[in-house]
């Protein structure tokens, strides 16, 4: 079974998170497609609500024939480390060939993550393009430049017209019904 790994704060998540699993569908070979929202953020980022995240990520992705939104990183609690989460899986799941999906602007801080040789060998990524994302060597970009910073700040400046071709309209309301990213 392959299976590829797409985690993230997803904080909140936004079309370009809803293409990236779309493509990867449909350009790899893959049984299913994991969606693993953040529990706690390494570097102490603010999040919102993890349930909220998880909410949202099956309202964009969960709808998408081989996507699973994983509850899997509140299970093993504290601090989310993509080695250790993939660890887990290969664990769970020994016969799982694991990929790791990846924007290309995370690639270039790859180098500062915990293990990223171990996570290599684990689940070797799939780098996708990102616009405005150039470096020697870059795939060619395949997903929009929007950013969850970018869309946290227009939520708190009520700016509903320029997300409205940004983030899944199911999502949007979850917000707006939860009162989420009220401030920047």
């Amino acid at each position: 079974m392959i299976v590829a790994v797409f985690g993230g704060s997803f904080n909140p998540p936004h079309v370009a998170h809803v293409l990236a699993c779309a493509y990867v569908l449909s350009t790899r070979e893959l049984d299913r497609l994991l969606v693993l929202p953040t529990y706690q953020h390494p570097f102490a980022k603010s999040l919102a609500p993890f349930e909220d995240r998880v909410a949202m990520c099956d309202k964009a992705m969960g709808w998408m024939p081989r996507v699973e939104v994983s509850r899997v990183e509140a299970e093993l609690g504290g601090e989310s480390r993509t080695l250790r989460t993939l660890e887990h899986l290969h664990a769970a799941h020994p016969d799982w060939a694991m990929r790791l999906v990846m924007g290309a602007d995370l690639i270039v801080e790859s180098p500062k993550w915990f293990g990223f040789d171990a996570i290599k060998k684990l689940a070797p990524p799939l780098v996708l393009g990102r616009a405005g994302v150039s470096f020697e060597g870059a795939p060619a970009p395949v997903l929009p430049a929007i950013s969850s910073t970018f869309v946290r700040e227009r939520l708190a400046a009520k700016d509903f017209t320029a997300l409205a071709e940004l983030v899944p309209m199911e999502v949007l309301a979850h917000i707006r019904a939860r009162g989420l990213y009220r401030t920047a």
